[in-house]
């Protein structure tokens, strides 16, 4: 049987038990043909996981490269340069994975050709928590394709049946290697903070080759959500946060879609990101929803200056340093 080389990339910041365990897990894959990358953006491990990392670099189990800035984009980006896998496959630094998730994601490119990425199903344990578990779906709705709403009809986490999808969730998800030797597609370094969208961004712009997007609910993994760490510094209840959520959803809209998806994309946005409705449930009080409108506002007007100045300047900041240093 034909095992492709699996490269699993795993970018981390600041984690240090959630690392150690996901990395094992990686380890205990009885797929015959992996190689895992860490990215290593942590200014300082604990002493018990920088003596852990260091004995796997030692006997080559794993290859860690330690870099001195933070950004979940441009981490990919640097291991994808490394990698020397016919599968790229990235997991976060804070998962449990099954017996046979190499394998799972590896079928789905030997049995069809037209699958340029594979989407794993998360069992996030927030959103199973906030569902009790129980509900199960077969196949998403049609808007689920629709790439101006989409965004609020995807659900990775309770469906059930294998299908074409529009995008992956970054914690779970593989691509053929062509995808970025052939045609040349890098993550957009542009997207700040959590880097909240720029998988779905990488993945509109995938689907522009012809391939499809398959997921997968074989190819799981539970997605631990620790609230501190990852690939950033920025917590999800900072203003800098706000900001550049907001500023990510415009990029990714004013990159992608036509005008009437993006007019759609941003109304929901305001819907239920700014109003509060469903599914975001968030504060009705005026006060905070003349906040959330401010950073709306402010994040569009950001998102246009980021594409105003990729007339001159395409914003891939990490891999120009990178390719400054190897060109030395």
């Amino acid at each position: 049987m034909n095992f492709p080389l699996i490269s699993v990339i795993i970018p981390t910041y600041c984690r240090e038990e959630p690392l150690r365990d996901s990395i094992a897990d990686i380890l205990k894959q009885d797929y015959p043909n992996y190689e895992v990358l860490v990215v290593d953006q942590t200014p300082k491990h604990d002493p018990e996981v920088e003596a852990y990392l260091e004995e796997l670099t030692a006997a080559s189990k794993i290859k860690r490269f330690r870099l001195n800035w933070a950004s979940l984009p441009g981490a990919r980006n640097y291991a994808v340069r490394r990698a020397a896998g016919e599968i790229i496959l990235f997991i976060d630094d804070d998962v449990q994975l099954p017996d046979g998730f190499l394998a799972a994601h590896a079928k789905n490119y030997l049995e069809n050709p037209e699958v340029g990425a594979v989407a794993g199903r998360v069992f996030d344990r927030m959103k199973l928590g906030d569902s009790g578990g129980k509900l199960q779906i077969e196949y998403l709705p049609p808007q689920a394709m629709d790439p101006g709403i989409a965004w609020y009809y995807i659900d990775l986490v309770h469906t059930i049946k294998p299908q074409e999808v529009l995008t992956a969730r970054g914690c779970n998800m593989s691509f053929r290697r062509e995808i970025f030797t052939k045609y040349g597609l890098r993550f957009d370094e542009r997207f700040r903070g959590s880097a909240v969208r720029e998988e779905s961004d990488f993945c509109l712009r995938l689907r522009q080759t012809g391939y499809k997007i398959w997921y997968d609910p074989d190819a799981h993994l539970v997605h631990l959500g620790e609230e501190t760490g990852g690939c950033h510094d920025i917590s999800m209840r900072s203003l800098k946060y706000q900001l550049t959520f907001y500023h990510n959803h415009f990029l990714m809209g004013l990159k992608n879609l036509t005008a009437t998806q993006a007019l759609r994309l941003y109304a929901r946005l305001f819907d239920c990101h700014v109003l509060g409705r469903p599914p975001c449930h968030k504060s009705g009080s005026p006060i905070k929803i003349l906040t959330r409108g401010v950073f709306y506002s402010l994040g569009f007007l950001k998102a246009l200056g980021t594409v105003i100045q990729s007339i001159w300047n395409d914003g891939q900041i990490y891999t120009r340093i990178d390719e400054q240093v190897k060109s030395v």
